[in-house]
């Protein structure tokens, strides 16, 4: 079963976790570097890694669906996450010109619907970021942390998914090489272990990270729903939270 909002916090406030952040956050910047005046969506537990479009990015915002959870971020000031439905996403057609996916996909209940609404919210140029466990990764064998849990992907399956849903994949990227274990040694050696694998195994990365654009041609939207419509008239994009909400029990 995939970690809980609880969880997920947990682990990003251990070392492994906080080198995970640093090495997967490297290369998200590198395709990501300049969101001046842009909106930034995360969708699933991607707080970790928005942190570097505060301040820059026009509009920065964190979904966590509901089988998740959700916990306030940023911890200062005005919280800009909110709890969804990840098949129906509380934002306007168009609204966003990049996304970033983070323990969303591999945990989703209704994946193809998740991709869609995600085409949906994307503006005409936009570009959506997906982080999954490498099913060929050490990463995706250890379920201690969260890349073990869920749905791993090869490149081949992350792609048609994409293509699937009107995505068209442009950019990849590899990351985690370092072993999946809190152990001093390896930690400290986190970055060797990135330049080497990358070099020698990229296919035995723990994470893949794809950049796709939005397809707009030939393409049909979802049709809108009278719940959409209602949630939207009822809600704003984003709720304050105060603390952790702790997923459905089954």
């Amino acid at each position: 079963m995939p970690m809980d909002v609880i969880d997920l916090r947990d682990f990003y406030g251990r070392p492994l976790g906080r080198v995970a952040r640093s090495l997967i956050g490297q290369r998200i910047r590198a395709l990501w570097p300049d969101a001046k005046g842009l909106s930034v969506l995360g969708l699933g537990f991607a707080t970790p890694y928005l942190g570097m479009f505060l301040g820059e990015a026009e509009r920065v915002i964190g979904l966590m669906p509901a089988q998740q959870g959700v916990l306030r971020w940023p911890s200062e000031g005005r919280s800009l996450t909110g709890l969804t439905d990840e098949k129906e996403l509380p934002l306007e057609d168009e609204s966003m010109d990049r996304v970033l996916v983070v323990h969303g996909l591999e945990a989703s209940e209704a994946m193809r619907a998740m991709l869609r609404q995600v085409w949906r919210v994307l503006a005409p140029g936009g570009r959506v970021i997906i982080v999954v466990p490498n099913r060929r990764g050490l990463w995706a064998r250890r379920e201690v942390t969260p890349f073990g849990q869920g749905q791993p992907f090869s490149r081949s399956q992350i792609t048609q998914a994409l293509r699937e849903s009107m995505f068209s994949p442009a950019n990849w990227e590899t990351s985690l090489f370092v072993p999946p274990f809190d152990w001093r040694p390896l930690m400290r050696s986190a970055r060797a272990w990135e330049r080497v694998g990358s070099l020698l195994w990229p296919r035995f990365s723990g994470v893949i990270i794809v950049e796709a654009t939005k397809q707009i041609y030939a393409a049909t939207p979802i049709r809108e729903t009278k719940r959409i419509e209602a949630i939207r008239q009822r809600v704003r994009a984003i709720a304050p939270v105060s603390q952790g909400w702790p997923r459905k029990e089954s």
